[in-house]
């Protein structure tokens, strides 16, 4: 007896670039549920898993919600309804797939955490027909609690399809020409636009728990090799590193970002700018804890003028780059 096969989309690549994530909004019930889901990854929380819900669910979800709330309230797209993240990542998707150009190329978006999903996506991909997939992380430094944990989800949703595509994961890309040059325009860009001379760049990445770094998490030196490839493209003004957005009582990598802040001016750096390279879109880590907090402690403590640079977003540069990345494993 024959049987008829049900009708199967073939033929297609699918490209899935994939950020951090973000709340749907800025309600408590949707900030409690991201942070959820983000702080059970146990790439990102390296505690026994048993403590650390008692943890989680008794205290942190409870207080914390409103705070961070409170910090996406500040950055909110309220017009769009929606985060500068998503928003840009959304654009990225859309910039890229116009710059290839390409029929038999389906060009998508995705959330680590959050919606959408990772899941999701892959199988709506394959469902249009992707026989390939190239992951695409949007994480220039590689670090287990970031590309690693992507790499996860992926692997987590293909060991449960019965027909899976073939598939390419985008390494980490700190060193790439395309995004130093990307970076280093950037940073002539808001030169050219400000009126006075800055004393230092701050290259400001977002940190890890020493611990990681001590069990041989290879991503504090990504960071401080993007920083000296930067300067030695744009060596006008000294480009220094720093680590942001520490969580909880112990020890992460150093020099802290905030701590720097507060400490530039009683050296006689009263005008600095700011970088975050390792952020691939403007995001409330770069928006409200570098732009409107860390100014507001740099003037605080003495500064004097202080400028953020923006992410690349969905710039030129930036979509050049993601263009290069993606074509090298088609």
């Amino acid at each position: 007896m024959k049987l008829d096969h049900p009708k199967v989309n073939y033929g297609k690549t699918g490209v899935l670039i994939i950020n951090l994530g973000t709340p749907d909004s800025t309600s408590w019930l949707d900030i409690r549920k991201y942070l959820k889901e983000f702080l059970s990854d146990r790439r990102v929380i390296e505690v026994n898993p048993l403590i650390w819900q008692v943890i989680l669910n008794l205290f942190i979800l409870t207080f914390r919600p409103a705070k961070t709330a409170k910090a996406y309230k500040e950055i909110w797209m309220k017009d769009k309804n929606m985060s500068p993240l998503k928003y840009f990542t959304e654009s990225q998707a859309q910039k890229l797939s116009k710059q290839i150009s390409n029929e038999n190329l389906i060009v998508d978006f995705a959330m680590r955490y959050g919606n959408p999903s990772i899941k999701s996506k892959i199988h709506a991909l394959h469902e249009k027909g992707c026989e390939d997939l190239i992951i695409l992380p949007l994480y220039p430094q590689y670090a287990s609690a970031t590309t690693a944990t992507v790499c996860d989800e992926v692997y987590r949703t293909l060991m449960k399809m019965r027909w899976q595509p073939n598939l390419k994961i985008i390494p980490h890309y700190e060193s790439e020409p395309l995004y130093i040059d990307a970076l280093k325009n950037s940073i002539v860009k808001k030169i050219n636009e400000i009126d006075w001379k800055p004393d230092l760049i701050i290259a400001s990445y977002h940190g890890i728990p020493k611990k990681y770094f001590d069990k041989g998490d290879p991503y504090h030196c990504y960071c401080h090799k993007t920083t000296r490839l930067i300067s030695e493209k744009y060596s006008d003004t000294k480009i220094m590193t720093t680590f942001q957005s520490r969580f909880g009582p112990q020890e992460w990598l150093q020099p802290y970002t905030d701590k720097t802040f507060e400490a530039l001016p009683k050296e006689g750096k009263k005008n600095i700018l700011v970088i975050c390279p390792g952020f691939s879109s403007d995001c409330v880590e770069t928006l409200e804890e570098i732009s409107i907090q860390g100014k507001e402690s740099f003037i605080k403590s003495g500064g004097e003028n202080f400028e953020m640079i923006p992410c690349l977003n969905d710039n030129e540069d930036h979509i050049s780059l993601l263009k290069h990345l993606v074509s090298k494993n088609l």
